[in-house]
C-alpha cells in the first residue's frame, strides 16, 4: 500500500505537525489502486480536496476533487466527507511545494517605505493545517499543487464536479508508476488500451503472461515477451538477467 512520504525540515523553519508532502506520482498511484473494482468507489479511501477559487476550479481540476469554500478565513468542509474514517486526505492548491512557513514583505502603511516579514503559509498547507484535527491519519499536501499534476498528468484534468456511483465503478485505472514517466506495472488490459498508451506515451513492452498483445509486434527492439503462466506458482528468476539487459539497452536498468 502507498503512503505519503515526509520531508526532512528546514534548518530556519519547521516542519507542520499531521501534514506531509505527497509527490504527484504518489497522488497518481492512490488514484489508481484498483481492487475488483477501483478503489475510488470506497467512500473512507481518498478526500481530494481543491483550494483554488471557484474559477480555477471550474476551468477544471484532478478527478474526483472537491473544492473548500473558505468563509471569514475558515475553510467550510463538504458535510459528506467523514475524516476520522477517511485513510488518504489530500490537499492541493495552485503551486505549494513546501510546508514551512513562507516570509511575505508587508506595507506598515500606505505612506511609508518601511516594511516587515509576516510568516503565512500557503493555501493548502493553511487549509490542511486545520484538518490534521480532525484526521487519523496525515493529511497530505500535493506537492507542486494543481500546476505540477497537471502538468505530469494532463488525462486526469476535469471539470466533472459530481460523480455517481456507477460512474466510479467504471472508472479504469492506469498502471502503476513505478518510476516517474519511465516505468509502469499494469495488466494485459491496460496494456491492450490504446488510449493508455498514448497518455503514458509508451515506448516499450515487457510482457510477462502467455498472451500476445497489439503492440510492438516482431519488434524486438521495443517488446520483450516472457512466456510464463500467469499464477502464483511461476518462476520468473530464470528471466532477470534477459530482463535486466532489455532494460539496459532502452537506457533505464542503471536507474533502477
Amino acid at each position: 500500500m502507498l503512503r505519503c512520504l515526509a520531508f526532512p525540515r528546514s534548518i530556519i523553519q519547521y516542519r507542520m505537525a499531521g501534514l506531509v508532502l505527497c509527490e504527484p506520482t504518489e497522488l497518481y498511484n492512490i488514484l489508481n489502486q484498483v481492487t475488483k473494482l477501483s478503489r475510488l468507489t470506497e467512500p473512507n479511501y481518498l478526500c481530494l480536496l481543491d483550494v483554488r477559487s471557484k474559477q480555477e476550479y471550474d476551468e477544471s481540476h484532478v478527478i474526483t476533487a472537491r473544492r473548500v469554500k473558505k468563509k471569514e478565513n475558515e475553510y467550510l468542509i463538504p458535510e459528506s466527507v467523514d475524516l476520522e474514517c477517511v485513510k488518504y486526505c489530500v490537499v492541493y492548491d495552485n503551486n505549494t511545494s513546501t510546508l514551512e512557513i513562507i516570509l511575505r514583505e508587508q506595507d506598515e502603511d500606505d505612506n511609508s517605505d518601511d516594511s516587515r516579514q509576516e510568516l503565512v503559509p500557503g493555501a493548502a498547507v493553511e487549509c490542511g493545517r486545520a484538518l490534521a484535527q480532525l484526521t487519523h491519519h496525515p493529511v497530505c499536501i500535493l506537492k507542486g499543487g494543481y500546476e505540477c499534476f497537471s502538468a505530469m498528468y494532463h488525462f486526469f484534468r476535469t471539470q466533472k464536479i459530481i460523480w455517481m456511483p456507477q460512474e466510479l465503478d467504471a472508472f479504469q485505472p492506469y498502471p502503476a508508476e513505478i518510476m516517474p514517466g519511465k516505468i509502469y506495472l499494469g495488466n494485459f488490459r491496460q496494456a491492450c488500451d490504446p488510449k493508455i498508451q498514448k497518455d503514458l506515451k509508451i515506448k516499450a513492452h515487457v510482457n510477462i503472461s502467455m498472451e500476445t498483445g497489439p503492440f510492438f509486434i516482431n519488434d524486438d527492439d521495443n517488446l520483450l515477451h516472457i512466456k510464463i503462466e500467469d499464477s502464483l506458482e511461476a518462476n520468473i528468476f530464470p528471466f532477470l538477467r534477459h530482463l535486466c539487459h532489455f532494460l539496459e539497452v532502452l537506457g533505464l536498468c542503471q536507474e533502477v
